[in-house]
């Protein structure tokens, strides 16, 4: 919360180094008096106007790129909502006084969001440091300072080619990791008739893919098996054990009598995947024949229910530990309980609810009084509004996986 009586447009205009904002369109916003002072612009040219208008790249050198660079390193922001420092850049500037000439500027600059309620940028911070007399003044020394100036002015510029190699890299493992992502997980067609909402959310910098699954499924009669797990860990490795361990709860729930036995064939296999040690999951079978849920969780947060009164029902009579965590084989717990209809029935991961120093317990209230506050609405405006009020606006550190039923 801010301190009652700083004026912080006066903090701003005071700091010590140059610092625009800009618009997401790359328009300046505001800029404080030492950018002014050391561009040699004034308000009235800037503010308003498109960046690379005010600061063009100089057409009479053709290996000018320091627009283009920078251009570039604002987009990573736009698009990641993450900060990003540029290697040092040759960036001339036209002179005021003596249009049409190029004076030799060298800046520093970092890039940063300003991040809305909604978590979408609403504005770049934009901070230079002007490093030109720097430069000038190593060059001035001899010949042994003009080499050394022209080396840091290259490594810098190889840094910066590294970078985008990198970049392109990790573009490349990201379609690789969603093409991954969108083979492992069922489409909501494999539900039938029946309205559901699912949702995946993974944690921030692991490639959009995460070791938490869902699983929807058709059993004979008008029966629905949905299930949820968590595997301990991130990324591409997380995600294929991910990918093994749903494949394997599917297939067991299609034959196994009833969720505990299908859990119980999950942990005997795990025991053969490196990685699979104390995963978690639950599994439901959804009968409307009989208008019963029958349940059992290995080591998961419990489902939730939203009865149609607005009560909430954690379904936590059969829980057992993770898988793998018992070095014998031990029949699994099972239990039953009534619905009826209009209720919803929601199984999440425990990125959902949980938060570091936090107890459990506060994370399953909060979910019950979102469910309560929101009953009545429809799956997929319901996911989309526990997200909204569940997980952290920015800099979410854990994966989440979310199934709606609509029972």
């Amino acid at each position: 919360m801010a301190e009652p009586g700083i004026d912080y447009a006066a903090v701003f205009q005071a700091l010590p180094g140059m610092v625009a904002l800009l618009t997401p369109e790359m328009v300046y916003a505001d800029v404080n008096e030492e950018f002014l002072r050391m561009s040699g612009r004034t308000r009235e040219l800037m503010v308003g106007r498109y960046l690379f208008d005010v600061f063009p790249d100089n057409p009479g050198d053709p290996a000018a790129s320091g627009a283009r660079n920078l251009r570039a390193s604002l987009q990573r922001v736009l698009d990641t909502g993450e900060r990003d420092a540029m290697a040092l850049q040759r960036y001339d500037v036209e002179s005021l006084e003596r249009p049409g000439e190029w004076e030799e500027r060298y800046w520093s600059p970092v890039n940063a969001p300003l991040l809305g309620p909604d978590g979408q940028v609403v504005l770049l911070v934009h901070r230079v440091e002007e490093v030109t007399e720097l430069i000038k003044a190593r060059g001035a020394r001899g010949s042994r300072a003009r080499v050394l100036e022209a080396e840091l002015y290259t490594r810098a510029r190889e840094l910066q080619e590294g970078n985008e190699r990198l970049r392109a890299a990790h573009a490349r493992e990201r379609e690789v990791a969603l093409a991954l992502q969108d083979a492992m997980l069922p489409a909501l067609g494999d539900i039938g008739h029946h309205r559901a909402a699912v949702r995946y959310r993974p944690a921030v910098g692991y490639l959009n893919v995460c070791g938490d699954w869902y699983d929807l499924v058709d059993l004979p009669g008008d029966r629905i098996g949905v299930a949820v797990g968590d595997v301990v860990g991130h990324g591409l490795q997380a995600a294929g054990v991910m990918g093994l361990l749903r494949s394997a709860l599917s297939a067991a729930s299609r034959v196994a009598d009833g969720p505990a036995q299908a859990l119980e064939v999950l942990g005997l296999y795990a025991r053969s995947v490196e990685g699979a040690e104390n995963t978690t999951a639950v599994e439901t079978c959804v009968d409307w024949d009989t208008h019963t849920i029958t349940y059992s969780s290995a080591g998961h947060p419990p489902p939730a229910l939203l009865h149609t009164d607005g009560t909430v029902e954690f379904l936590d009579r059969a829980t057992d530990p993770p898988l793998g965590a018992r070095p014998d084989h031990i029949a699994r717990p099972q239990a039953t309980t009534a619905f009826a209809e209009g209720d919803t029935l929601v199984l999440y991961t425990d990125g959902l609810i949980e938060r570091r120093h936090e107890d459990i317990d506060t994370g399953l209230n909060r979910l019950a009084d979102s469910l309560v506050r929101h009953r009545g609405t429809a799956p997929e405006p319901l996911a989309d509004a526990l997200l909204l009020d569940l997980l952290p606006t920015v800099g979410t550190t854990d994966d989440t996986a979310l199934v709606i039923v609509q029972l």
